[in-house]
């Protein structure tokens, strides 16, 4: 008999033991918040990691680095490289893939003893395989794979975020400088307007009170010359924290922006083309879609299991000297429910995934017309600028000149002039930057660049979607 046990015995682990996957360990993976916060502030520009990665997207080795300048595109990409709530969305990917490995993973057998008590001569083996009916497993799978589509395209959908964050900022940096220089040239023009005055004061052509007038609007354009300082400190900070790097590392780093006086005509933007785009390239609409998919699998898996699964296997009891060899087979009766709880729900949950869909697709049609129709209106109050108000402001200038030269005129009136002509330059910076605002909010509508040079259009096969391990270049 001892042999007999013995041998069943050593059998049933061999049968066990040949399929096991190895045991894996738990590894420890402790955080360290000093050492990271030190590793925060170290990220720099020079990053050899991140060059590596923009040659990846450029699909060439650079010759230069770090570049002399950096453009939006270049920032949009050390941004996908360093900013941390990429990390955090490439995470949850890797998670939504290892859920597919559970999803697939068939049922283990199950192995039980009975050994005889009180009496040593009763022994019972049973070895029970579990098998699951109706394509459950393969529901389980396409269940899984569609939430981890999903969860891609939420990474895309992150990464457009990052990317629009990136523009803004860059673009809120240019016009910050660009005020300061008008201020500086305004700054100009009003010393000289006080010397001119002060001049006049001197030989009693004009009262005090004149002077005193050009004085104070001499020193409300320092004040505003410090609050552009510090309107250019506070966006370049915004700019780092938007790149994902400390202000320090952009300290000696030139940016440019070679299309920002010439955003894109609205006669190559037709209205059509932007219902298009926002309903084929918006990222929540295609995982919309997947999550709609997850939600059909779901359903299919519930009504799948209105058919019970079953366990088969053999069986071995040993009883007063007699060995008796078994083949068990075991299932549950579908008598007092047939899953239709589980199955109303499912069905509810994808009727909400098809009204979630749905909502979502006239969102962003509606956030799509709402948007190009204020990159139109915001186009044409830039075009009445430019081309109405500051060239009749430019004539007028020339005129005023031509005055001076032929004696007709002095320098004072011309310097009246010129400080008109610089309100009309900062009616048109603000212009310009109601322009680029509603450009960016039309490409968040579509979620796609419209200037030439930026990114590609976002796909799962961005390099924001590649989940590289960066702590050791950083």
């Amino acid at each position: 008999m001892i042999y007999t046990i013995k041998i069943l015995l050593i059998c049933s682990l061999v049968i066990l033991v040949a399929g096991c996957p190895p045991v894996q360990k738990y590894r420890p993976a402790p955080l360290a918040p000093a050492a990271m916060a030190s590793s925060l502030r170290a990220r720099t520009l020079h990053d050899p990691g991140l060059k590596r990665f923009l040659e990846q997207d450029l699909g060439h080795e650079l010759g230069v680095w770090p570049p002399k300048t950096w453009d939006l595109r270049d920032s949009t990409l050390a941004a996908f490289y360093f900013n941390p709530t990429l990390d955090v969305a490439r995470a949850r990917v890797e998670a939504s893939q290892a859920a597919i490995v559970t999803a697939v993973a068939r049922p283990n057998p199950t192995l039980s003893i009975t050994p005889g008590i009180p009496s040593p001569y009763l022994l019972g083996i049973e070895l029970a395989f579990p098998i699951e009916t109706s394509g459950k497993r393969g529901y389980r799978a396409e269940r899984a794979r569609s939430l981890s589509e999903a969860a891609r395209y939420d990474l895309a959908g992150v990464a457009w975020v990052v990317r629009s964050s990136v523009r803004k900022s860059l673009l809120d940096y240019f016009l910050a400088v660009r005020a300061l220089d008008l201020l500086h040239s305004e700054e100009r023009l009003r010393n000289a307007q006080v010397g001119l005055l002060e001049q006049r004061l001197a030989v009693g052509e004009i009262p005090r009170p004149e002077v005193d007038l050009a004085r104070i609007g001499l020193a409300k354009t320092h004040v505003a010359i410090k609050t552009a300082e510090g309107r250019i400190a506070e966006t370049r900070a915004i700019l780092a924290a938007a790149i994902g790097v400390p202000v320090a590392a952009l300290v000696g780093i030139n940016f440019s922006w070679a299309t920002l006086d010439h955003p894109p005509s609205a006669d190559l933007l037709a209205p059509q083309r932007i219902r298009r785009e926002a309903v084929l390239n918006r990222l929540d609409i295609r995982r919309g879609l997947e999550e709609y998919a997850a939600a059909e699998s779901e359903l299919q898996l519930e009504i799948a299991d209105q058919h019970p699964d079953f366990q088969i296997g053999p069986g071995y009891t040993y009883e007063e000297a007699n060995n008796f060899f078994t083949l068990a087979l075991s299932k549950t009766l579908p008598i007092f429910n047939r899953n239709q709880g589980p199955i109303a729900e499912a069905e509810a949950a994808r009727k909400e995934a098809a009204a979630n869909f749905l909502a979502t697709q006239a969102r962003v049609i509606s956030e799509s017309e709402a948007a190009l129709a204020r990159y139109r209106s915001a186009l044409k109050e830039l075009d009445e600028v430019e081309h109405s108000l500051a060239k009749l402001e430019a004539r007028r200038e020339q005129m005023a000149r031509h005055a001076v030269d032929y004696g007709e005129s002095d320098r004072l009136a011309l310097n009246g002039v010129m400080l008109e002509r610089s309100a009309i330059s900062t009616a048109r910076l603000d212009a310009l930057g109601r322009a680029q605002r509603a450009l960016g909010d039309l490409e968040d509508a579509i979620q796609r660049p419209l200037e030439p040079g930026d990114i590609a259009p976002l796909t799962l096969e961005s390099p924001a979607m590649k989940a590289t391990t960066k702590e050791s270049n950083r």
